[in-house]
């Protein structure tokens, strides 16, 4: 493995890829030390001690968006939104394809047509992230509980917007970062730009379990316990290894293609495979969900707020919010498998068309063996990606919910619990699968062994 790595440098084309790709990663992470300068951050400290202690509010608001969109929100940081409003700008026009037909017709005019939607995606992300972090900044200068995160003397709707205008001005700046990537690095510059924000917690992870061995030991039963810390990394090997062959897994659907006479020579008739993800929908059920279950956490801590918490109204929005706080009970992991159920189904049937796959088979003179062309092949399709949609929901399911198991029984940290399933996991281990093919395609091109390829 050793030498194969060397031999990816030794490529000038590939090493000049990896070094530009590498270099615009450091200056995404050495933006994150940029803060807004009107951020008190001894009250954002304060605010995600309590968030980590298991407390609603903002505290608990703060956390859950830092895991789900990849950003350091805890520091005031100029990237503080990352990369999601583009994300969902990106997906909001990725469903209006499908529904609206002038944005349809973009999406078969090839590569001007696909020109054409970024630069709509990119409009619509400065609008998103102008909503987006005003919306923070307006949360973030409440009093309520002691939990302000702005200066007093900075407290001022001049001072919101200016913040808004920095906030959007670094999250442009990062989608500018991702575009340059594709263009002249090596991967997917959206995805890695996510995963190296994700990877970034963990060495803090890394210190705070050793900094709590030092200070407790290795006894049995403590927290930071050798029992914990064994079972912790054999359940971490295990879900990567199961989350691999998930992603990687495929239903195989044998196809023949019908035989053709040109002369005295008979072309085709030849046995191939028509490959169908178990994991179809990707990463985006539990975006999806995640987004969703933001929304009664968020409004209910706020109601609770308004309504104080010494009244019944109060008290009453107060527990509602608690039960869908991320990892905190009951509620929130059933309302969580069961949106991300809804959400499989319903971007499978977005993104998969058995009908024009049927269509396709037929024009190029391909066919199912036991079934007709046409209506019957399109219903074979529907049937067999409906049952698997059922097994990658299912696996979505438990990797959701495993962080907030981890949570519950191994550490009070979510964050730590986070790198064990949910969207950081599925993205980390997705988008380096992605750049392992991308190098192994540059290696094969060039007439070298693949990093997977097994020595001989």
């Amino acid at each position: 493995m050793f030498a194969k790595l060397l031999t990816v440098f030794r490529i000038p084309e590939l090493r000049r890829k990896i070094i530009l790709t590498v270099i615009l990663l450091g200056v995404y992470r050495l933006g994150y030390h940029i803060t807004l300068p009107f951020m008190d951050h001894e009250s954002i400290g304060r605010v995600m001690e309590n968030a980590q202690s298991g407390s609603t509010g903002l505290g608990g608001l703060l956390q859950v968006v830092s895991v789900f969109s990849a950003s350091e929100l805890q520091n005031g940081s100029l990237f503080g939104l990352g990369i999601m409003p583009y994300i969902t700008a990106s997906i909001v026009f990725q469903l209006l394809g499908t529904v609206y037909p002038p944005l349809e017709a973009l999406q078969k005019e090839g590569e001007s047509g696909r020109r054409r939607l970024n630069e709509y995606t990119r409009y619509a992300t400065v609008v998103v992230c102008v909503l987006q972090s005003f919306a923070l900044l307006w949360s973030m200068r409440s009093g309520a509980n002691g939990q302000a995160a702005i200066l007093p003397g900075y407290n001022s709707l001049s001072w919101l917007i200016f913040g808004t205008i920095l906030m959007t001005a670094g999250t442009v700046f990062l989608m500018w970062i991702g575009e340059q990537i594709d263009a002249y690095g090596i991967g997917n510059g959206i995805s890695l730009l996510i995963m190296a924000g994700i990877l970034a917690r963990m060495p803090e992870i890394v210190r705070k379990w050793v900094d709590g061995i030092r200070s407790g030991g290795l006894q049995i039963g403590s927290q930071f316990g050798i029992e914990r810390l064994l079972v912790m990394a054999a359940l971490f090997v295990c879900v990567i290894a199961v989350v691999v062959f998930i992603t990687q897994g495929q239903r195989r659907i044998p196809i023949q293609s019908a035989k053709h006479v040109r002369g005295r020579r008979v072309m085709g008739g030849n046995r191939q495979w028509l490959p169908l993800r178990v994991n179809q929908s990707g990463v985006m059920p539990i975006i999806f969900s995640s987004s969703l279950l933001m929304i009664p956490f968020f409004l209910f801590g706020q109601l609770g707020l308004a309504f104080g918490p010494d009244s019944t109204a109060g008290s009453v929005f107060t527990s509602l919010g608690s039960a869908f706080s991320p990892g905190q009970g009951f509620v929130y992991s059933l309302s969580y498998i069961i949106l991300i159920y809804f959400f499989c189904y319903f971007w499978t049937a977005i993104t998969f068309n058995p009908k024009e796959m049927a269509e396709n088979l037929k024009d190029n003179g391909s066919f199912i063996p036991g079934y007709r062309p046409g209506v019957r092949t399109a219903g074979h399709l529907e049937q067999v990606m409906l049952r698997i949609t059922y097994v990658g929901a299912a696996f979505l399911a438990v990797i959701a919910v495993i962080p907030t198991i981890v949570s519950n029984t191994m550490t009070q940290d979510f964050v730590t619990a986070s790198f064990f399933g949910g969207t950081g996991l599925l993205i980390i281990v997705s988008v380096a699968l992605d750049l392992v093919q991308k190098i192994d395609s540059h290696l094969v091109m060039r007439n070298y062994p693949g990093l997977l390829d097994s020595d001989k």
